[in-house]
């Protein structure tokens, strides 16, 4: 068989084994390049170093086991980013000239100008869109949305914490829109807050007509952080009807939230049926892998030189949104690169407290307690009770778990605050949580979440 065919052959069995998502993500542009006839080895070229990362330690075994059921000669392979022509590629592997690693060269800036006509910034694509577990269905629904506007999944609405990528992937979906479609459908992407400032100023200037005009005759509205304009009951009104005219003429909605609809209190109930009669997705924290990779990723793309323990320890630190990330990433290579400061554990603590802004100083253990009971529906008094039931049960395990997290404080003071329990039984529930954290992503974003709301209400 030719190249070609064993890697077509080799790309069928793996879509047949991943989700179509990170089939798409990963192994749409990759290729199979060479084989090495004396030892076996042979060569798969990827798109950038991220998708390199990627594949070789996720896919690694389902790829070289397909490879040798279909050639049993072929002992091992090579991963690389195609930086040139794969013809170039294999004619300098014949003269020994190819490295493991074929590096793209720091990117050529380029000025990237916000469409004034559409809101959108070009940066945002659905190629440089990092998928993994916490996002792939809402980047599923997003790509069924850009090839079948306004017939499939209207609307959209995409809910997930702060800095987790919505505004990426709206963006995204509305820059691939205008690249499929041309100027044959008319996009508009807005924040909620510049829907109320249109609302506000065509109410005291008196020109609705033109907020309507504007807003009703194009074919996709994109609006991000849609949960702002609950109880504002002329902002509210005015998207009802805007909603109504573009959905009864097969426009496509996509929005984003912080929350899911049930979850907007002073949302209106009219509004809210609205928003849940189409497709809900969430998107939550991602894991340890994904955060290194994206870590990785920008460090190729800028052509930094960070070391991969710090990485590691970014990555593993690290865990309550993308922004924050990459914000300890910049400031990091700041001080290594700029301020010539060689990074230290103490250091590296430094910056990632100023930048996530991680403090304890107004969180009193009485607030973290009344959060989690709130978030699971129990009341303190059971936390501090003795119910063995498992819906009381687990709460009050995440709570001695957040009391020792967020409050650093002592085992023994841990059982005292919940009921006056031994200390053992502290430990084992932060051990018993910290264990489940890694195992299970649900319970990791339910914690992010109840983190993210008492680091909100000390604040």
């Amino acid at each position: 068989m030719e190249q070609k065919e064993i890697w077509k052959s080799v790309l069928g069995e793996i879509e047949l084994q991943i989700s179509k998502p990170n089939f798409l993500t990963w192994f749409k542009q990759s290729q199979l390049i060479n084989k090495n006839e004396k030892d076996g080895t042979v060569l798969v070229s990827l798109p950038n170093n991220f998708a390199k990362e990627w594949v070789k330690n996720r896919y690694h075994k389902i790829i070289l086991g397909s490879l040798r059921s279909l050639d049993g000669s072929i002992k091992n392979i090579d991963y690389v980013v195609v930086s040139q022509n794969p013809a170039v590629i294999q004619s300098n592997q014949k003269r020994g000239q190819v490295s493991k690693t074929i590096a793209n060269p720091q990117p050529t800036l380029i000025e990237l100008k916000i469409d004034p006509k559409t809101n959108l910034n070009p940066r945002y694509t659905m190629d440089s869109f990092v998928v993994g577990s916490s996002n792939e269905l809402a980047y599923a629904a997003v790509q069924a949305v850009t090839k079948d506007v306004g017939k499939k999944y209207n609307p959209l609405f995409i809910h997930g914490g702060v800095g987790l990528g919505k505004t990426h992937l709206l963006q995204a979906a509305g820059n691939e829109i205008k690249k499929t479609y041309q100027e044959g459908v008319n996009v508009l992407y807005v924040t909620s807050e510049k829907f109320i400032n249109d609302v506000v100023w065509a109410i005291r200037n008196r020109r609705m007509e033109d907020v309507k005009k504007r807003y009703r005759n194009i074919d996709v509205l994109v609006i991000d952080d849609i949960q702002f304009i609950g109880g504002k009951t002329a902002t509210e009104l005015e998207f009802f009807y805007t909603f109504n005219v573009l959905y009864e003429n097969n426009k496509q909605i996509i929005i984003s939230s912080d929350r899911p609809p049930a979850a907007i209190p002073t949302l209106e109930e009219r509004l809210r049926s609205r928003f849940e009669g189409g497709m809900t997705v969430d998107v939550s924290y991602p894991d340890y892998e994904m955060r290194l990779a994206i870590l990785k990723t920008k460090v190729q793309e800028q052509g930094w030189s960070v070391e991969e323990k710090i990485l590691e320890s970014v990555a593993t630190k690290v865990q309550r949104n993308i922004r924050e990330l990459e914000g300890v990433l910049n400031k990091v290579v700041f001080y290594e690169q700029y301020k010539g400061e060689k990074m230290n554990t103490k250091k590296l603590e430094e910056i990632i407290n100023e930048t996530t802004q991680v403090t304890s100083k107004n969180i009193t253990a009485t607030a973290v307690i009344k959060i989690v009971s709130d978030f699971f529906e129990v009341s303190p008094d059971d936390l501090m009770g003795r119910s063995r039931k498992s819906e009381v049960v687990k709460p009050r395990q995440i709570c001695m778990y957040l009391l020792r997290d967020i409050l650093k404080l002592s085992y023994p003071h841990i059982g005292e605050k919940l009921g006056n329990r031994d200390h053992t039984t502290a430990i084992h529930a932060c051990e018993k949580i910290n264990r489940d954290i890694n195992q299970k992503p649900s319970l990791n974003q339910r914690i992010m979440l109840i983190k993210e709301r008492v680091y909100k209400d000390s604040g």
